[in-house]
């Protein structure tokens, strides 16, 4: 049976890297068909979409290959490139405070992997919680909305899956050992970033890699000239990995990433540079992931037999102000995840089964004293059927969790709770597909705020917390048609309209009455609680992508308003500011006028806003048009060199990402960079 194949591996086709890459911007959706040749290829990475491919593999999941989209090549922050995505956004304007968004919803309820393992837990509200830097990443995987009960648990806003490279990757055919060096440097802020890489297979079935990468800046500044964020920083990636083939069905590999930040930041490093004497000083900020993995994957001839499993620790710390708060988050948890294909009479069937496990901690310590801990653990098993009966495909899903809430959030308390899910894609011409899904939603009480923790003072803990519920429904159309004005080009459009709706919605409250848990002018407690209202989340996303051998262009919106089904109010979480952003509009252009020089053009427009919170202190988010021109250059003389020179934000923009801290006051608004030369050269033999 037939599924989506990601070639990551594999050398540029003819339509070269950059032309590739520029068009990646857009996303697309691919449809599933009755044949290989009548199948579009998703625009974000090099995809061979075939006859079975799923409702939720393709048409609803959306991926950027790292290496050939240029301005990831180039990328400082997550922003880069994952805001290429319609529906996702990254705010925050250092490595210390960048936050993913996916419609809205922050990475606390996303479910955020790297390598497989998750990234659980929320430190500080004025910090980020990914610590990964993009130079690590060969590919990044976004499912925009939770479509699926194979995400598991705490997966409301949908998912965000990082890889980092292999040295499959790397190595070309017959190759036994190789090294890759890359280095490059961002005018706005004196950035230098230096990597090395050697990978080797040493033997058929052995491949091993190693990775180290340095990346140092000054102060940036935004376009009215003002300095922002981080002066004196510092971010040091390690990649270790080794995989090997035992005979031919099984598959055994182990990895090690960390990254560190280390700088000078503001104290609230959401927000931007002020006087050190001021409201905001600058302090020493430490920042830093250690993830490991180890993961088995046994593929016998047997179409009944597809097992991978794996098991995982990450560790994310964060030092504020030399020691003064120390926040450790721990992840551990493990997978395992079968898939048969099946024949029958009435179609076949793509069956995927799992079981996972994890369990997630939290800790902070005040000037070395331990302020307080918690933990959460959860269990889940599903089952999903891709049964396709010629042109229609069904995916009927249903998922078991069982959830030990934390202990200061929800007083330990336990839930056991079932969803199910309904995915349908019919082909209703040979290149054209409607689709629909419906999947409930589920997420237990998480854990707070870290540097909340307290050690039982000034805490009120609900007895009767309700966890999220809700779901979300999609309904699209994607189709493709070829041979327009030439006989090998290309026109893929595709539409989805979602709405999504929230229950129970945990908020965090301050000024409790420690007795009663009601708000008081004289309450000293804190604690969570459930709106008094539930939510819906509504919003389109639309994409038409057009390309011929050597040029490319690529149109999208994508748009995401959330209301209070009583108030009408926005949904605010305590990240950054309101969930909701202006409509953003994107354009892209590729150009591969050799086969050794590509040309690309992105631009990014998004709408003004003012959030509806009830809050006297709304403030509306004004719109921006940010462009980027970039080229990449491979001389035929010099084999396994590549030249990269681009200017990004090239008018000078004074803008903030909607997603970013957002203030009426510039000296409360986290604005981005302003224009940015950026120029890198890779060489790899």
């Amino acid at each position: 049976m037939a599924y989506i194949i990601c070639e990551c591996s594999t050398r540029p086709s003819p339509l070269t890297v950059l032309s590739m890459g520029v068009a990646a911007v857009l996303w697309s959706q691919a449809a599933s068909a009755a044949t290989v040749e009548d199948m579009p290829s998703t625009t974000l990475q090099t995809i061979t979409v075939t006859a079975n491919s799923s409702v939720r593999d393709g048409m609803q999941s959306d991926s950027i290959d790292s290496a050939q989209y240029i301005p990831a090549g180039q990328a400082s922050l997550l922003n880069d490139f994952l805001d290429g995505v319609p529906g996702a956004s990254v705010g925050g304007t250092s490595a210390m405070n960048q936050r993913v968004r996916v419609r809205g919803f922050d990475d606390t309820n996303l479910k955020v992997t790297v390598d497989g393992a998750r990234q659980e837990g929320y430190a500080f509200h004025h910090s980020g919680d990914l610590v990964i830097d993009p130079d690590l990443l060969k590919r990044s995987e976004v499912s925009v909305g939770n479509n699926s009960v194979t995400l598991g648990n705490d997966a409301i806003g949908g998912a965000v899956a990082f890889e980092t490279v292999d040295a499959a990757d790397l190595l070309d055919v017959d190759q036994k050992i190789g090294a890759k060096i890359h280095t490059g440097y961002g005018s706005n802020n004196d950035e230098l970033l230096t990597s090395a890489t050697v990978f080797a297979a040493p033997t058929e079935n052995v491949d091993l890699l190693v990775y180290y990468g340095k990346r140092s800046s000054d102060a940036g500044e935004d376009g009215d000239g003002r300095d922002i964020q981080t002066s004196d920083g510092d971010t040091e990636s390690i990649l270790l990995k080794a995989g090997a083939y035992l005979g031919n069905d099984h598959h055994v590999s182990g990895s090690f990433s960390r990254t560190e930040n280390d700088g000078m930041y503001p104290a609230r490093a959401d927000f931007p540079l002020t006087d050190e004497n001021g409201w905001n000083p600058v302090i020493p900020w430490k920042q830093s992931r250690d993830t490991y993995t180890l993961e088995y994957g046994y593929n016998p001839t047997s179409d009944l037999v597809d097992v991978k499993a794996n098991i995982y620790q990450t560790e994310t710390y964060l030092d504020r102000d030399n020691k003064g708060i120390e926040v450790d988050l721990i992840t551990k948890g493990g997978k395992i995840e079968n898939t048969s294909l099946i024949d029958s009479q009435l179609g076949s069937h793509k069956l995927i089964t799992g079981v996972e496990y994890y369990t997630k901690e939290s800790e902070v310590t005040r000037l070395g004293v331990l302020g307080g801990n918690d933990e959460a653990k959860n269990t889940s098993v599903y089952l999903e059927d891709q049964w396709q009966m010629g042109k229609l495909t069904l995916t009927p899903g249903v998922r078991y969790d069982h959830y030990e809430a934390p202990q200061d959030v929800a007083n330990g308390e336990t839930y056991d709770n079932v969803v199910g899910a309904f995915a349908a894609s019919y082909q209703v011409l040979p290149s054209t597909n409607i689709f629909a899904s419906y999947t409930q939603l589920f997420n237990g009480p998480d854990l707070q705020e870290a540097i909340r923790n307290t050690d039982g003072e000034d805490k009120y803990i609900s007895s009767d917390l309700e966890p999220e519920t809700g779901s979300n429904a999609e309904v699209g159309v994607s189709t493709i048609f070829r041979g327009l004005t030439t006989e090998n080009d290309s026109l893929q459009l595709s539409g989805k309209y979602f709405v999504t709706d929230l229950e129970n919605w945990i908020t965090y409250e301050s000024g409790i009455d420690c007795n009663t848990g009601l708000a008081s002018d004289t309450g000293t407690c804190a604690g969570s609680f459930n709106a008094d209202e539930d939510y819906e989340v509504k919003g389109v996303e639309l994409s038409a992508d057009y390309r011929t051998s050597n040029f490319n262009m690529g149109l999208s919106y994508a748009r995401a308003r959330s209301e209070g089904k009583e108030t009408g109010y926005s949904l605010s979480q305590g990240t950054g500011d309101e969930n909701d952003s202006g409509d953003k509009y994107m354009v892209n252009l590729g150009y591969a006028p050799t086969d050794t020089l590509d040309l690309g053009w992105r631009s990014t427009y998004v709408t003004s806003i003012n959030p509806n919170t009830g809050d006297d202190t709304d403030q509306e988010k004004e719109g921006y048009d940010v462009h980027d021109i970039f080229m990449t250059y491979k001389p035929q003389q010099l084999a396994g060199v590549k030249a990269t020179l681009g200017v990004y934000n090239m008018f000078d923009e004074t803008y903030a990402n909607h997603s970013s801290r957002y203030s009426a006051d510039s000296d409360y608004t986290d604005y981005a960079m302003g224009r940015n030369v950026k120029a890198s050269l890779t060489y790899q033999f």
